[in-house]
């Protein structure tokens, strides 16, 4: 949601008793007076909305219900703020917090998508208890009520996280971390067993810095989880993983703020699920602060100048900042950072190269086999390329071999001063099973061939293979002063049509280039094509056109499902036919 200029407002001291250096001898930096300005306008603002659409019949419960708790509780305990000890705001904290307990079930979860969910219900907690942290300094008597029935809120729910369940990885860190939250309220030796249990199975976080999920989302989740954690549960180790994990983001910042999602294995690896880097604003303030981290403190500067720091950030945080005293402080002097860097992540096999305003993507390290599921990297997007606002989201490649569709490298490699990727696909026919496999009725085993292409009750992994058909693609990538050369070569079977898609960020302007159908689509068929936006271009060819298949690219896993990867944008598409060597330059 689009705001107004901040409004300026008086010196810190005059704002709030909440708004005071942190007691610690180690958080010695003064408040950050204005960055605390602008969070309590925002809030301010966010509760002006709320004091006007909570009412009776007009609520609908999901996690949002914790952040409208929260963003009021804001409004009331910060003395600058406009609501600041307004009976009107309790009254609107009342209804909401008995809407909520409400929702609560027998066992103290609740539903949000997930039912009876404890992980979803610790997302909750993850809110509601900073909320309640504020509500317990303010000390007002008109809050007792209302903390009263948070309080049971939160201990009905801590019963249900201190024997519940989880799904995923990021789960387990969420519990903990709503546990903390509740033991730092209302002590009990229960929810410390409980996290210990959790965090006996061990923190995974590979030799580049990725959780196990590989994602952007993800990760902001366990991070968070494991500073809350560290800090009210006396847990100061987790700090490493959390400090691994933001050093190794710091590459996969784009510099208007979009995160590179290549390798995840989560819903953000596809576009309609992306985040920014402002999910990650929090922990690197805080680790900035708490580790005078400089390099962190850039990165933060960084993220309050992208376009979503305001709505992702300034409107919803003003409360963890009142829990959190170490969020208050300003930050450590920041380091100048590089304008080049050149870094290959060999877990998730991924590149990213910056050079100026330049930056680029190379990845080869979706999970083998290749399987269309969720915790698993499954994305064909192997390049982007971006020359400040001139996006090139995404290079894909498709072949018309025995529907196999888009190409998944088999890893990516340094080779010289050049990064490959490579696969090769072996398609066989198959042959009458041995004797002693056959059975009189036929009835054998439902599985998949061997290729992975589709499943039959033909017993497959028991028959005689012949005939087989192979096809290698081999993309080699050179960078020399942010130009890049992408040689192709796909070799083996003759005949077979290849079709590389490029797809710009949608709104910019491309010449050079053919229309291919109705559809917006468009061909390069010779020659050097341009893309334009504002002022920021990006060159690339030349073209070739042997063919007009630009349709199923995506292959029989998606066909058999009529499903399609296909997404919004500016869609360039250069044709072959094998044996195919081709060389593409961007600049």
């Amino acid at each position: 949601m689009n705001r107004n200029d901040f409004l300026k407002l008086g010196t810190m001291a005059a704002l709030s008793p909440l708004f005071v250096k942190a007691t610690a001898a180690d958080f010695s930096a003064p408040v950050d007076t204005e960055l605390m300005n602008r969070l309590l306008t925002a809030n301010n603002q966010q509760a002006s909305l709320l004091m006007t659409s909570v009412k009776e019949g007009n609520l609908r419960f999901s996690r949002m219900i914790a952040y409208d708790i929260a963003v009021l509780t804001a409004a009331y305990c910060a003395k600058g703020s406009t609501y600041y000890h307004n009976a009107e705001v309790v009254s609107k904290i009342d209804l909401l917090v008995k809407f909520l307990a409400s929702a609560q079930s027998a066992d103290g979860t609740v539903n949000v998508g997930n039912l009876e969910s404890p992980p979803d219900t610790a997302f909750l907690i993850e809110i509601l208890g900073p909320a309640a942290s504020i509500m317990r300094k303010d000390n007002s008597n008109d809050l007792k009520d209302v903390q009263q029935q948070l309080k049971e809120i939160l201990l009905k729910a801590g019963e249900g996280l201190v024997t519940g369940g989880i799904h995923t990885p990021n789960h387990r860190w969420v519990i903990c971390a709503a546990l903390a939250q509740i033991n730092h309220l209302y002590p009990h030796q229960k929810y410390i067993n409980r996290i210990n249990d959790w965090l006996g199975e061990g923190v995974y976080i590979d030799a580049d810095g990725h959780y196990p999920e590989r994602s952007g989302i993800y990760s902001g989740v366990e991070n968070t989880a494991f500073i809350t954690v560290a800090r009210l549960a006396n847990k100061p180790s987790l700090y490493a993983p959390v400090r691994k994990n933001l050093s190794m983001y710091y590459y996969y910042i784009e510099p208007n703020g979009e995160l590179v999602r290549n390798d995840s294995r989560r819903q953000d690896q596809y576009e309609y699920a992306a985040k920014t880097s402002t999910l990650f604003y929090l922990q690197y303030r805080f680790m900035a602060v708490h580790e005078k981290n400089k390099l962190f403190a850039a990165i933060c500067k960084q993220i309050e100048a992208t376009k979503d720091f305001e709505k992702d950030v300034l409107t919803r945080s003003l409360f963890y900042f009142l829990e959190d005293e170490i969020l208050q402080q300003q930050l450590p002097t920041a380091e100048t950072v590089s304008d080049r860097y050149e870094k290959l992540f060999p877990t998730s096999h991924l590149l990213r190269i910056k050079e100026k305003n330049t930056t680029m993507t190379l990845f080869g390290g979706t999970d083998q086999p290749l399987l269309i599921a969720s915790g698993r990297s499954n994305s064909p997007d192997f390049f982007s390329y971006r020359r400040g606002d001139a996006v090139l989201k995404y290079m894909r490649l498709s072949s018309s071999f025995f529907s196999m569709g888009y190409f998944y490298s088999d890893g990516l490699k340094k080779e010289g001063n050049s990064y490959v990727l490579r696969k090769k696909l072996e398609i066989p026919y198959y042959q009458p099973l041995p004797k002693e496999k056959r059975k009189a009725n036929g009835d054998y085993k439902l599985s998949p061939s061997v290729d992975d292409r589709f499943w039959n009750k033909m017993d497959f992994s028991n028959r005689p293979v012949s005939n087989v058909k192979t096809l290698e693609t081999i993309i080699r990538l050179t960078e020399i002063r942010g130009t890049v050369e992408l040689e192709f070569e796909l070799k083996g079977m003759k005949g077979v049509p290849v079709t590389i898609e490029l797809c710009f960020k949608e709104g910019g302007q491309l010449t050079g280039v053919a229309a291919a159908d109705a559809n917006g689509n468009s061909f390069l068929e010779q020659g050097t094509g341009e893309y334009r936006s504002g002022n920021d271009v990006i060159n690339f060819g030349p073209g070739a056109n042997t063919h007009k298949q630009v349709l199923n690219l995506e292959g029989e896993r998606y066909s058999t499902h009529f499903g399609t990867l296909r997404t919004k944008g500016e869609h360039v598409y250069i044709t072959g036919t094998t044996p195919f060597k081709h060389k593409l330059t961007f600049s």
